[in-house]
């Protein structure tokens, strides 16, 4: 017997002392966000707890399974790992008496939105101390009124993904939708700026952003487009007073909402979070909260070594730079770490057998990295030109 909550705040509070740990010795503060995120399991039958035809994200469909609102503790140029879970329960299940019973059900279950869920997890971090500088989410979240009127109230900025439909208000007093706001900007080419929303394994990820002004003086739309499909993106944002609002802190928080893709990616490729068996509600909740102290481990392990394991050349400056005579290796990732602990637990193979490969994995992928960049430079080039 053991308490599934407790267990995650233990997992929490070693996820943000971890990176927090690491950033400091790297002398990097970087931003700190708490990026939300919903990720699903594929099920069949009617007997898993919180199944239901829905979308799927990890299907890209309606399909049969469960919903897990997650939280992603990320820290900018440092590393990022799961903090917190909520799994979603059909309003059907609670009510009825003989599914909650099958289902094992707690009696203080209630009935909450994705939006809601993601209020408690938030809630959870914050009564652990946590702080962030901003917390990020898709639409789910920017839609969710009460999620919105949560941050505020607890003084969180946030940068939060909404629909093109979500309405604004302008400082002339008038009520538009993104997309109405975003049409009356697009006269004026001078409003929009290309700038990097960070740096990805290829490169620098560049969009031209424009920033629109609403009648609160706190509150901001964030406007993201494609260098070469011209597909929007909006982004409602609120800074509390006292903390600095420049449309480059904004932009840093936007593109940092991706790392909890990649939290999840991890989990299931490696951790297993979406190859549970079980059926009940705890059961289902102690696989989520192993699975996430697995990842913690090895994402501040992996934290702490980036400093001494990443050897990588330069990346290249002009689109014909030659390539360098020696790559370097790429710094050790939170699937190699797994690996290396899971070698340390199985028989030995021939002496020098893991260091072998792995040097041979980190090279080559420094030097398809380093390929990679210079591809979008020529690219970049060809966009911004």
């Amino acid at each position: 017997m053991w308490d599934t909550t407790a267990a995650m705040s233990q997992v929490r509070r070693f996820v943000a002392g971890g990176l927090d740990a690491a950033a400091a010795r790297r002398r990097r503060r970087g931003l700190v966000v708490g990026a939300l995120d919903e990720t699903g399991q594929p099920k069949q039958g009617v007997a898993t707890c919180g199944v239901k035809r829905q979308y799927m994200g990890c299907a890209g469909r309606v399909a049969n399974g469960i919903n897990t609102v997650h939280l992603s503790y990320v820290r900018e140029k440092t590393g990022h790992a799961l903090i917190g879970a909520r799994q979603w329960i059909p309003a059907e299940h609670i009510t009825d008496p003989v599914t909650s019973a099958g289902m094992g059900l707690p009696p203080e279950v209630e009935f909450r939105t994705k939006g809601q869920l993601a209020i408690d997890i938030c809630a959870d971090a914050f009564a652990d101390g946590l702080v962030f500088d901003f917390a990020c989410g898709d639409e789910v979240y920017g839609n969710c009124t009460q999620l919105r009127e949560f941050f505020e109230q607890h003084g969180q900025a946030y940068v939060l993904r909404v629909a093109s439909t979500f309405m604004i208000d302008l400082p002339s007093e008038t009520k538009l939708t993104c997309t109405q706001a975003v049409t009356l900007l697009a006269k004026d080419k001078h409003r929009w700026e290309v700038r990097s929303a960070g740096t990805g394994s290829k490169g620098q990820r560049w969009y031209a952003w424009a920033w629109v002004a609403t009648a609160s003086p706190r509150h901001h739309l964030l406007v993201r487009r494609h260098l070469r499909s011209g597909e929007l993106a909006f982004h409602y944002c609120h800074v509390p007073e006292g903390q600095p609002v420049t449309k480059t802190r904004l932009i840093r928080a936007a593109g940092l909402r991706w790392p909890v893709e990649e939290d999840f990616e991890f989990s299931k490729d490696h951790f297993g979070l979406d190859q549970c068996q079980a059926r009940l509600y705890t059961a289902i909740a102690r696989h989520t909260v192993l699975v996430m102290a697995a990842l913690a481990v090895c994402a501040v392990t992996a934290a702490h070594l980036t400093d001494r394991t990443d050897t990588q050349a330069p990346p290249p400056s002009t689109p014909d730079q030659p390539p360098p005579p020696e790559p370097g290796m790429i710094p050790l990732t939170v699937p190699e770490v797994k690996r290396l602990l899971a070698n340390a637990l199985h028989h030995p193979r021939p002496p020098g057998h893991d260091t072998h490969w792995l040097n041979w994995r980190h090279r080559h992928q420094a030097r398809a990295r380093w390929f990679h960049q210079r591809t979008r430079l020529n690219r970049d080039y060809a966009l911004v030109s």
